[in-house]
């Protein structure tokens, strides 16, 4: 099923995007005024989220006080670091980049057998995903967020395979989030300035992030956008083909999309989650074209990761959820 096949009379997640720039421009501007920085720091990946952020960020204090850094390591997607580059380009600003394998080296993230097999083949990564789902029903982000949670079952089959593939992959995948976020922290107030994240809505209530790494920043200004809202946001301000057309990536394995880890195209979770949102009962979404494996998936991997969502974070300044600020009618 493609992500919008089913879905024609669901509500549209339109904003005005015009009106989300300029919100999210005197947010940033206040920052800086308010905690008498030098300027906005941010982690740059390349990817959607970033890009959108780091571009409002140039247009509201301009691009000499906007710092952005790359960070990445072995295992890091290849083309992050050219899209990045061609973002930092485009704008103007200097892309400041770091190699952080040596330290991931020093933490033993590659040690374990797994972990020198995952850098070579996009095939044999997404095999190993693939069967995890087969032999066990259910994502390896899902067993990840119950094993977060507390939650330990399943046959002693699932648990060997989650232990020695899943739990190294996942751990990798945090400890690079959770040093960017340190790294970042210590620039941030050796060179008096403000770090802000680019995380969205979407990956926020499944919890697609890491648990105080760098998507869980205090300050994220677009955590009240779904993604195909800040996809919208990527359309209106006219980004590089090459950041607009990408599949969106968490830089977890080679070969490894958001869509693939966290098992639902972004079009379709977003308007399940808007639905939620509007407390329609199961039975008024499934007649949307939903289907209940799907709903109650979505429905579980909320209810798993309430643990993530726990760290205090500022109220964003947009928010795209029906009677958001930015948010149009569903008649637009």
């Amino acid at each position: 099923m493609s992500d919008r096949e089913g879905l024609e009379n669901t509500p549209q997640l339109t904003i005005d995007a015009p009106l989300a720039v300029d919100l999210i421009g005197t947010y940033l501007k206040d920052l800086v005024e308010t905690q008498k920085s030098d300027g906005l720091l941010l982690g740059l990946s390349g990817g959607i989220d970033s890009s959108v952020l780091v571009t409002l960020a140039v247009k509201a204090i301009g691009k000499e006080r906007v710092h952005a850094c790359f960070l990445f390591d072995r295992d890091s997607e290849k083309e992050s670091k050219n899209k990045a580059c061609i973002m930092a380009k485009w704008l103007g600003i200097e892309l400041e980049t770091e190699d952080i394998s040596s330290v991931m080296n020093d933490k033993k993230v590659y040690d374990p057998f797994i972990m020198k097999l995952v850098p070579y083949s996009a095939y044999f990564n997404r095999l190993i995903q693939h069967s995890y789902l087969f032999i066990n029903g259910e994502t390896p982000f899902k067993t990840s967020l119950k094993f977060g949670s507390g939650i330990i079952d399943g046959s002693w089959l699932k648990r060997l395979m989650f232990n020695n593939t899943i739990r190294h992959i996942d751990r990798g995948f945090s400890e690079r989030h959770i040093y960017r976020r340190k790294a970042l922290s210590q620039r941030a107030e050796n060179d008096n300035l403000t770090l802000i994240g680019a995380a969205n809505l979407s990956e926020f209530e499944v919890g697609w992030f890491v648990k105080d790494g760098i998507d869980d920043l205090p300050i994220q200004p677009m955590t009240g956008l779904y993604k195909t809202q800040v996809w919208q946001l990527a359309s209106y301000l006219d980004l590089p083909h090459e950041i607009q057309d990408q599949p969106p990536s968490p830089d977890m394995m080679f070969g490894i999309t958001d869509e693939f880890g966290i098992g639902h195209a972004y079009r379709r979770l977003d308007s399940i989650l808007d639905l939620m949102d509007q407390h329609k009962t199961d039975d008024e979404i499934l007649v949307l074209g939903i289907n209940e494996p799907e709903l109650r998936d979505i429905r579980e991997l909320m209810l798993f990761s309430q643990w993530k969502r726990m760290s205090e974070h500022q109220t964003p300044p947009v928010e795209g959820k029906i009677g958001g600020n930015v948010r149009l009618g569903l008649n637009h």
